[in-house]
């Protein structure tokens, strides 16, 4: 093995070891994906930002009780390439419908997958 095959094959594993990181940010398992959630609530802030664009939201139980969710959705750059989205998109005290995956360990968080708002279901991308 020459000299320069070794430089090769040292940089290759070199950018292996440093992309491992951005397939483990992008893995669905802390998610519960066998079962679909949908939540009526009100929006308290939308986050138009990188990595992941967020909705922050309240629903309220029967009993007047009021939890506090995240849902991420695709990328802003994906969001509004692919289905026109931009800041003004989703404003606080918007009434949504949204459904996805919540986490598997109980943080009320979740994955987008539909949102319904003002009757009319919105493309996420």
């Amino acid at each position: 093995m020459n000299s320069k095959q070794i430089v090769v094959i040292v940089v290759l594993v070199g950018l292996l070891m440093v992309s491992s990181p951005m397939f483990a940010h992008h893995s669905m398992a802390m998610y519960d994906r066998s079962r679909e959630v949908t939540f009526q609530g009100t929006v308290t802030k939308f986050r138009f930002i990188n990595p992941h664009t967020q909705i922050l939201f309240d629903v309220e139980d029967g009993n007047g009780n009021v939890d506090q969710w995240i849902s991420f959705s695709p990328s802003p750059n994906r969001m509004r390439r692919e289905a026109g989205w931009n800041r003004k998109t989703i404003k606080p005290g918007d009434r949504i419908a949204i459904s996805g995956y919540i986490a598997r360990d109980g943080r009320k968080i979740m994955s987008t997958l539909k949102i319904i708002l003002n009757g009319k279901e919105l493309n996420i991308g």
